[in-house]
């Protein structure tokens, strides 16, 4: 047995006597003995005090020895990283995230930006006399060997070493990798797994044996009467090595196929036969070589030859059915052969000899030979749900196994349908969907999903509800605060019995256990509600990777903070996910700065100038009289435009499925001269409470440059006349309500120590700027949306910025706007108040 350790009564004296205890929530020292752990921990805290720095912290002896490092740890064996030597912390300060209140030593909020273990090189504690320390990380982000040397000389008062990255296979040059930047996150929030597992720096080959297929596990045995499928955990890190198999994950229902005596019938996961429905295509599983078996795979309907759950949908209900593709992956019975022990690569190469032959819609699921984090880079690109990875030589076992995981690009899973809202508080169309889950027999609240429909499926929605009508809540626990709806909405709900199932696509399960961003895919009638249960986790993510060469990276975009081009796409990079919802199908408008912003900057509204890959351009019958419109819909286009200095992203109120119906109403609190900021705080406080008075609820967020933005979001059914109409006469009732605050009109001599609330951004063709985007003035401030409740503390309109935004992102634990995607208001009630 290892020896026990703990540390000395005087080891964590300094650390003692900078901390009341009874005030932060930081672990207290503790002299308690532990057994020795197998492994030796590390953490790299990331603590925003009076400046951001990086806690860089290795246990030895019971304690964490602690650095604290400015500019975070870096890749790149040429940058020599300053780390001050500060006092040991205890070894349960590892897992300490919070905040470390005012007039506390330390005041600030710290998250675990990394852990795991670490391996010295040498003798540790005689590295540490000797002021050389050389060890080995395995962590999440970190790996490799790295050094610490002592740079500090007798008598300074601070003890100063530096960290740098030792040249390995974990090497990279800063200018192509920038760990800080590219993974910012908590690792708690946001797991990432072991980095060399994720990353390994070794050959990935996935090719099959060539001594033949080995069915020495195959047992004689009847045909059973029924199966149990196989089923999936959900993963958040991607598996490495070459005992994995990967396969696209396909968006389609899951489905098998029993055959006896050359007769096929076709079974959905849950066991309903579904012959009769699929008549066609159990005929094309008959032509195939085989007397009698078992096969597993997926149906779909290929879309410009990729899977639609839409279309899938329609098919199976008669209209194209013809036309649904049975993808098979798995063959656990075959001709009088129980093949579930053998293992999957040889089961897959015997059915991949009986699908050779098949028709078109009988197809094999194939696997890919490279590495998973690539084909994963690829499936995301495509907009493919995801991938499937299986152990090779795993049996197929009728359970939910660790031996097949799948890996989602966007989170994705059934929901229980526990009530509705009526679109526009009229019968006859759906607007929203309330959303559930079982959990140990308990249904439990999961938010709200108000898109992903349109009209047509909106009336269908409501004749399939409606008669599932009843008078409370289904709920058998309550509601999570954050799907209760705004005062508003209160008592628009309608509950039915949970008997229907929606699959949804999401974002993340927020802490308030909730769906973020969703987006309804369609019903399935193929799995009971009560087998609905919450799968958790988090989609992929791997580290964001620039999909552009960036030219020119050292170009200086703004003198005064001194930020370059690779700055300003990095920023763009690291907030895709972010801003991407706030851009995707709205015509786009930007603002491109060639030599900086300090010279000649221009918009580009339409695709006559130069082209950028990945950006969409749509048919000019959009818009008739006009040139294409543009919008930027992925990553690849949001990065390509950043290469080609665009700085600033503006948007429509409108998208292009519905480009005259704007689906928001934004206004603009524009500080005349004279106008402190304090005067712009209190006019959004008003117009806030304005609104509320209208029963309209809005959301709120900083301009990136002098002033605010309030934002109303809508149900698109008014046009943009309409809406600009409702928003002059409101900044006209505002104006008249309150002269000493608030000027109607929108000329400088007109606005003097007043704030103008522009309405102009909510006629057709105007746009303003999204939530995310850089602003191309001298700073660089970003827009940043903030809650209601953060206002009183906001130091000003460009308070974050393109060096700092993301950073602030990073220790923010809830989306202030999560509502706000699954609101859309009515303007009716609003526009006669205000008559």
């Amino acid at each position: 047995m290892a020896p026990a350790r703990g540390p000395t009564a005087s080891s964590l004296d300094r650390y003692r006597k900078k901390r009341d205890f009874a005030v932060t929530p930081e672990p207290g020292p503790s002299t308690a003995q532990h057994a020795a752990a197998p492994s030796l921990a590390f953490v790299v805290q990331k603590h925003w005090a009076s400046r951001l720095h990086y806690d860089f912290r290795l246990e030895l002896d019971g304690v964490l020895m602690s650095w604290a490092v400015p500019k975070g740890p870096c890749y790149d064996p040429k940058e020599k990283r300053m780390a001050i030597h500060v006092e040991d912390h205890p070894v349960d300060y590892s897992g300490f995230e919070g905040t470390i209140p005012r007039k506390q030593y330390g005041a600030g909020t710290v998250i675990v930006w990394d852990r795991g273990t670490w391996a010295p090189v040498g003798d540790p504690k005689a590295g540490m006399t000797a002021g050389k320390l050389v060890f080995r990380l395995h962590g999440e982000k970190l790996a490799g060997i790295w050094e610490l040397v002592r740079i500090a000389k007798p008598g300074d008062k601070q003890e100063a070493w530096l960290l740098f990255k030792k040249r390995d296979e974990w090497a990279r040059p800063l200018a192509e990798y920038d760990v800080i930047k590219a993974l910012p996150d908590s690792v708690t929030a946001k797991p990432l797994g072991s980095v060399e597992e994720r990353e390994p720096r070794v050959s990935n080959s996935r090719d099959e044996p060539q001594a033949g297929i080995d069915l020495s596990l195959a047992v004689d045995a009847p045909l059973p009467a029924k199966l149990e499928p196989q089923r999936a955990t959900l993963a958040s890190t991607l598996p490495s090595g070459d005992d994995w198999i990967t396969e696209a994950k396909l968006d389609g229902y899951r489905m098998l196929a029993r055959v006896e005596n050359g007769r096929a019938r076709l079974f959905t996961s849950s066991g309903h036969d579904w012959t009769k429905k699929l008549a066609t295509l159990a005929a094309e599983v008959e032509k195939l070589r085989l007397a009698s078996g078992w096969l597993d795979g997926e149906i779909v309907m290929l879309k410009e030859g990729l899977p639609s759950f839409g279309a899938l949908q329609e098919a199976i209900g008669g209209r194209g059915n013809e036309a649904i593709v049975y993808f098979l992956f798995d063959a656990p019975y075959l001709n009088g052969k129980d093949l579930r022990s053998v293992p999957l690569w040889a089961r897959r190469a015997v059915l991949a000899g009986l699908v050779d032959e098949a028709g078109e819609r009988i197809r094999f699921s194939q696997d890919f030979a490279a590495p998973a984090a690539q084909v994963f880079e690829a499936a995301a690109s495509l907009g493919l749900e995801g991938l499937m990875l299986k152990r090779r030589d795993a049996p197929y076992e009728s359970a939910r196994t660790q031996s097949w995981l799948k890996a989602k690009c966007r989170l994705r899973q059934e929901l229980v349908i526990c009530g509705f809202t009526a679109r526009g508080g009229r019968d006859g169309e759906i607007g929203s969907l309330l959303l559930g889950y079982y959990e140990r027999g308990k249904l439990h609240g999961a938010g709200s999903v108000g898109t992903g429909w349109d009209a047509c499926t909106a009336r269908e929605l409501w004749t399939r509800l409606a008669p599932l009508e009843v008078d409370s809540k289904p709920y058998d626990v309550g509601e999570p605060k954050a799907s209760r709806w705004s005062r508003r909405a209160a008592g628009s709900e309608r509950w039915v019995r949970p008997e229907l199932v929606a699959e949804v696509e999401f974002a993340e399960w927020t802490t308030e256990g909730v769906v973020r961003q969703a987006s309804f895919k369609g019903l399935r009638t193929d799995k009971p509600a009560r087998r609905v249960v919450r799968e958790g986790g988090e989609a992929v993510t791997a580290a964001p990777i620039s999909k552009v060469k960036v030219t020119h990276p050292d170009r200086v975009v703004d003198r005064a903070s001194g930020v370059t081009k690779i700055d300003l796409v990095r920023y763009y990079e690291s907030v895709a996910a972010w801003i991407l919802p706030h851009l995707r199908d709205r015509p786009i408008a930007m603002v491109r700065a060639p030599t900086g912003i300090n010279g000649e900057l221009f918009f580009q509204k339409h695709a006559e100038r130069t082209g950028m890959p990945g950006l969409t351009a749509h048919d000019r019958k959009l818009w008739p009289g006009h040139p294409a419109l543009l919008t930027i819909d992925t990553a690849e286009a949001l990065l390509a435009a950043a290469q080609m200095n665009a700085v600033e992203f503006h948007t429509w109120n409108s998208t292009v499925r519905r480009l005259g119906k704007p689906d928001r109403v934004v206004f603009d609190l524009d500080p005349g001269e004279g106008v402190k900021w304090g005067q712009i705080q209190e006019a959004a406080v008003l117009v806030h409470v304005l609104l509320q008075e209208l029963g309209l609820e809005a959301w709120l967020k900083t301009s990136g440059g002098k002033g605010l933005h309030v934002v109303v979001p809508l149900a698109p059914r008014l046009d943009y006349e309409a809406v600009k109409a409702f928003s002059r006469a409101f900044v006209r009732h505002l104006a008249k309500t309150i002269p000493e605050r608030f000027s109607p009109t929108s000329g400088p001599g007109n606005r003097i120590g007043k704030v103008y609330v522009d309405y102009l951004r909510n006629g057709m063709a105007q746009t303003t700027v999204a939530a995310f985007s850089a602003r191309a003035r001298p700073g660089m401030g970003v827009s940043i949306p903030i809650s209601w409740d953060a206002l009183p503390d906001l130091k000003g309109g460009a308070q974050w910025t393109v060096q700092t935004a993301r950073e602030y992102l990073s220790f923010q634990k809830q989306d202030p706007w999560a509502q706000y995607w699954t609101t859309g208001h009515s303007l009716a009630a609003a526009i006669k108040r205000l008559k």
